[in-house]
C-alpha cells in the first residue's frame, strides 16, 4: 500500500461513517413524523365518529320532532275546517278572517314540518327514488290544480305552457314535483304583481329543463353563491314577513342531484328570477317496455 492511498482511504472512512450518521438522525426523524401522522389520524378518525355520531343524533332528531308536530298540526288544521263550514253555527266576516289566519299560519307551518322530515331522511340515507313513466302534461295539470286556490285571491297569473311535442317521462314524478312546487311557491311569494310562468324544452336529447320564471323583486347578486345552501333566505321586507325554514331549495337541489340532474336559476333585481331543474328523460336504467 501507498502513502498516497492512506489519506484517501481514510477519507472515505469518515465520509461514510458521517453518512451512517446523518442516516441514522434521518431514520429518526422519519420515525417521530410517522409517529405523529398515525397519532393525526387516530385523531381525525375519532372526529369523523363524532361528527357521524352528531350527525346521526341531528337527523334522529329532526324525524322524531316532524312526526311528533304532524298529529296536532293536523287536528287545527281539521278543527278550523269545522269552523269554517259554520257545522256548529255562523261566524262573523271577522271571526272567518281570524279562523283563515290559523288554517294558513298551520299550513306553513306543516310545510316547514315537512322540509325538516325529508332533510333528515335525505341525511339518513333513507329517501329513496320510485321511477315511472308519466306525462307532463299530467304534471303540470295536477300543479295547476294544487295552486289554483292561491291564485285566485292573487294579483298574479300563473301560466303553464303546454309541453307540446315532448315524449313522456321516467324519473320519479313525485320528486320532480316537489321541486316544481318550490319554485312555484317561491315565485308566487316573491312577486306582488305581473305573471309566474312554468315551462319545459327537450335542452338535449335526452335532458329535459323545467323552468319557473317571475316578475318579482329578483335576488341581489352578493345572494347568489349561498342561495341553495341549508337555511339560506333571500333579505328582502317580504321575507320579512313570510315565513320559511330556508331549506326548501337546498332541498331541490338535494332531490335534483338523486333524479341525476341539477338545478340553477338566473336572477335580476327588480325585474325576476327563473328558476329552473334539468333532468335526464329517463332516471338510470329504463324498463325494456313502457306500457
Amino acid at each position: 500500500m501507498t502513502e498516497s492511498s492512506l489519506p484517501a482511504s481514510s477519507e472515505q472512512a469518515t465520509l461514510i461513517e458521517r453518512l451512517r450518521t446523518e442516516n441514522g438522525a434521518l431514520r429518526e426523524e422519519l420515525e417521530e413524523t410517522n409517529q405523529g401522522v398515525l397519532a393525526l389520524y387516530a385523531e381525525l378518525d375519532n372526529q369523523a365518529d363524532e361528527l357521524r355520531q352528531a350527525s346521526d343524533l341531528k337527523s334522529r332528531f329532526l324525524s322524531y320532532m316532524s312526526h311528533e308536530f304532524r298529529t296536532p298540526l293536523g287536528s287545527i288544521l281539521s278543527i278550523t275546517r269545522l269552523l269554517a263550514d259554520e257545522l256548529d253555527g255562523p261566524l262573523s266576516p271577522e271571526q272567518h278572517k281570524q279562523v283563515q289566519f290559523i288554517s294558513t299560519a298551520t299550513r306553513e307551518l306543516g310545510d316547514m314540518v315537512d322540509d325538516l322530515l325529508d332533510l333528515a331522511k335525505i341525511e339518513a340515507g333513507r329517501i329513496t327514488i320510485s321511477p315511472a313513466w308519466f306525462d307532463m302534461l299530467d304534471l303540470f295539470a295536477a300543479l295547476r290544480g294544487m295552486f289554483r286556490p292561491i291564485v285566485d285571491v292573487t294579483a298574479v297569473d300563473l301560466i303553464f305552457e303546454e309541453p307540446e311535442g315532448l315524449p313522456r317521462l321516467y324519473t320519479d314524478d313525485k320528486k320532480l314535483a316537489q321541486i316544481l312546487r318550490n319554485f312555484i311557491s317561491n315565485a308566487l311569494k316573491f312577486t306582488s304583481r305581473g305573471e309566474v310562468r312554468v315551462s319545459v324544452v327537450l335542452e338535449t336529447p335526452d335532458r329535459v329543463r323545467f323552468a319557473v320564471s317571475d316578475t318579482g323583486i329578483g335576488i341581489a347578486p352578493e345572494l347568489h353563491g349561498a342561495l341553495f345552501e341549508d337555511f339560506s333566505q333571500v333579505d328582502s321586507p317580504l321575507q320579512k314577513r313570510l315565513r320559511g325554514t330556508g331549506l326548501g331549495l337546498s332541498l331541490c337541489k338535494r332531490f335534483a342531484v338523486l333524479l341525476g340532474g341539477e338545478v340553477g336559476f338566473q336572477s335580476e333585481p327588480g325585474v325576476g328570477s327563473t328558476f329552473y331543474v334539468l333532468i335526464p328523460l329517463a332516471i338510470a336504467q329504463e324498463p325494456a317496455d313502457e306500457s
